[in-house]
């Protein structure tokens, strides 16, 4: 976490090999990600982000570009855990409504749990949030976390977050400022160091 422009998105940039490090390395299970194809690395890593795409086609088919080769059964199984059935079945034709241009149908909330379902349905072992509940109201926000806390449940989750609210359930918090981590570890730990991550709990949290 950090406050905007601390270098959080340039960071999972280069976990997915947008760019490359110039210095160091980064490490995935010990091993160096410039010795992975593209495809492998990529292959192994699931988003959400703050703004998803929604294709033009149906849900049903908008859900499966998570894993292409997912079956229909598969499909309505990761929309359950995101909890899409719960508007899904409301659209005129259920999973084989057509989902319009960039998801115009769809509320802000809705195409995150879409997004959701996809990294689900993809099951790689690991998750990367970036921003996932930020633009949302606090109803959709508690039905995207609800989803959220499926999508994570087995898997290593990286969350990008300015929300610190986002983050409190979170084994190791890294806190980042102008490009470089300042402070690293539980929320209890930051809370008690009175650095940037106690100055923001004290504004956003009211303790």
């Amino acid at each position: 976490m950090g406050t905007s422009g601390a270098g959080k998105t340039s960071l999972f940039q280069l976990l997915l090999r947008y760019y490359e490090v110039s210095d160091g390395a980064i490490r995935l299970n010990g091993q160096d990600i410039r010795q992975l194809s593209l495809h492998d690395l990529r292959g192994g890593i699931a988003i959400v982000p703050q703004d998803p795409v929604i294709f033009s086609a149906n849900a049903l088919e908008n859900i499966r570009y998570g894993r292409a080769t997912a079956t229909d059964d598969e499909v309505r199984q990761a929309a359950r855990a995101a909890l899409v059935d719960e508007f899904i079945d409301r659209l005129p034709e259920g999973y084989q409504t057509f989902l319009g241009e960039r998801g115009t149908r769809l509320s802000g909330g809705q195409r995150q749990r879409i997004a959701i379902a996809r990294a689900i349905l993809k099951g790689a072992p690991l998750l990367l949030l970036d921003e996932a509940t930020s633009a949302l109201d606090a109803e959709s926000e508690i039905l995207v976390q609800r989803g959220l806390n499926a999508a994570m449940e087995g898997r290593t989750t990286v969350i990008i977050a300015h929300r610190l609210a986002t983050v409190q359930k979170a084994d190791r918090i890294v806190v980042m400022e102008r490009g470089r981590i300042v402070e690293i570890g539980t929320p209890e730990d930051l809370r008690g160091q009175g650095g940037l991550y106690a100055r923001l709990a004290a504004l956003q949290l009211d303790l």
